[in-house]
């Protein structure tokens, strides 16, 4: 379990971000301004920090400068969508740049791989009876390996940690792939999905929810 700071100064938004990270098996500290969480800081460590940028008395900015020198990884959420601010935000340091409105389950899935490239992601994930150790990228069912290709794996992986919430189609394939989704791709997602459930058992774990996407049942 990761220890997550989360500052936002809009109370309805940082109520999505916590819920959304406890979802996904995070454990959370909020902020409502720069002031709280430069106290917050200076109190408890964390291994990453989600930081909007326009925010009372201490900007997400000033923040960044003083969470990098304690190494704690940061992503910046923000409505300063412009390529200047993203550029700006990155070369100061952020790990990563998200614009709001953004989807609850991209958000989960950027948060994993800056944890993962920080070294602080949580080594194992555990659905029924099968455990994958994410570091090592290893797959235990029922005490057993199974062998698994690098994009079942990534597969696996976003599944697990969305356990009981659905995924869509695209948001999967441009994940997984990282290219833009096309109707024509529906093929490819579709035999990994297949080739997971063969090789896990999971004929009635993992639902198609037609036209939609997929969902790991808990």
């Amino acid at each position: 379990m990761s220890s997550i700071l989360i500052v936002e100064d809009e109370r309805s938004i940082r109520e999505l971000i916590r819920m959304t990270m406890e979802q996904a098996g995070h454990s959370c500290v909020t902020a409502q301004d720069g002031r709280q969480a430069a106290d917050l800081i200076e109190q408890r460590d964390f291994d990453l920090a989600l930081l909007d940028i326009m925010l009372p008395f201490i900007d997400g900015y000033e923040l960044l400068e003083y969470l990098k020198s304690l190494h704690i990884p940061v992503i910046f959420l923000t409505a300063r969508g412009e390529l200047a601010d993203r550029v700006r935000g990155l070369r100061m340091g952020a790990d990563d740049y998200l614009v709001k409105p953004f989807e609850p389950e991209e958000l989960a899935a950027r948060v994993y791989s800056v944890l993962r490239r920080a070294g602080k992601a949580a080594e194992n994930l555990t659905v029924g009876d099968v455990t994958l150790d994410v570091e090592n990228r290893r797959c235990i069912k029922s005490g057993k390996t199974v062998s698994l290709t690098p994009r079942e794996t990534d597969l696996l992986i976003l599944l697990m940690q969305n356990a009981g919430k659905t995924l869509y189609r695209e948001y999967l394939y441009e994940t997984i792939w990282g290219q833009m989704w096309d109707e024509a791709d529906n093929r490819a997602l579709d035999t990994h999905i297949q080739r997971l459930r063969r090789k896990l058992g999971w004929e009635k774990q993992i639902r198609t929810l037609y036209k939609v996407g997929y969902r790991l049942e808990k």
